[in-house]
């Protein structure tokens, strides 16, 4: 059975589009089939896996959404790009800034990317789905169409206050839109345990969320190497095998693997 994980927090800076690239690459590895889906009009996980110029595609995520929001005939194979570490990626573009503004007119607008993420799990094991740093419609979507959400926090105050507004975001979707969306954990990233101020916010996530939410034991840290690699178009296991954050990666990919297929 296909597991559908969207990656989200409105909070930017904080590892979503490395944490995406390094679990969609990393489950592949585990001999998964997987599907990334660039659900950001910024194109980040498009670029990191090494297509640069994202805006210039012909096919994207925005197309296939307006053929649905239009019913006209459409494929999930149709657009998707190839990355050589064995994942199919559907790209996203600017486009997707003038989705988002079309669908406040559409009937059923929370549930239009359910319609093709329905239809590609039927040919995948895995589907992670990459957002951008909102709560806006296509974060909805997002939500709307998973079976949970992974929420990279990088160690910092306002990141740890921004998570309180996600989660209330994410209980109004599952009442309301998706009542199967769980929240797959809290993944604490750019760690550096050497100081007091890093220890005082896992010490503050652990104890506001980790007796109702899944706060992963792995933790991903400050790396980098990490940041490099949206520039290599490649994922930490392929530009820097024996790195810690690769490790970490690795380490949280075969957790999340015991779910999937």
């Amino acid at each position: 059975m296909c597991k559908v994980i969207s990656i989200a927090n409105q909070k930017g800076g904080v590892g979503k589009t490395v944490t995406a690239v390094n679990l969609a690459i990393g489950l592949a590895r585990e001999g998964k089939k997987v599907l990334a889906i660039d659900n950001d009009p910024q194109g980040s996980l498009t670029v990191s896996l090494g297509y640069n110029e994202p805006d210039n595609l012909d096919y994207s995520l925005a197309t296939v959404m307006m053929k649905i929001i239009n019913d006209e005939p459409w494929d999930v194979q149709d657009g998707l790009l190839h990355h050589s570490e064995g994942i199919d990626i559907m790209p996203g573009n600017i486009e997707l800034s003038g989705l988002e503004i079309t669908l406040t007119g559409v009937l059923s607008r929370e549930t239009v990317l359910r319609e093709y993420v329905n239809a590609a799990r039927e040919q995948y094991d895995a589907i992670i789905l990459d957002c951008m740093p909102s709560l806006g419609m296509m974060t909805i979507n997002a939500l709307a169409c998973a079976d949970s959400v992974l929420i990279p926090c990088s160690v910092g105050y306002l990141p740890l206050k921004g998570l309180q507004q996600l989660i209330k975001t994410i209980g109004r979707v599952k009442r309301q839109l998706n009542p199967k969306l769980e929240i797959e954990g809290i993944l604490l990233t750019m760690v550096d345990t050497r100081t007091n101020y890093a220890k005082d916010i896992i010490e503050k996530v652990n104890e506001f969320y980790a007796d109702k939410i899944n706060v992963f034991k792995n933790q991903i840290p400050m790396s980098v190497r990490a940041a490099e690699i949206s520039a290599e178009g490649t994922s930490l296991y392929a530009y820097d095998p024996n790195g810690k954050a690769s490790n970490a990666y690795m380490a949280l990919v075969k957790e999340i693997a015991r779910k999937v297929g």
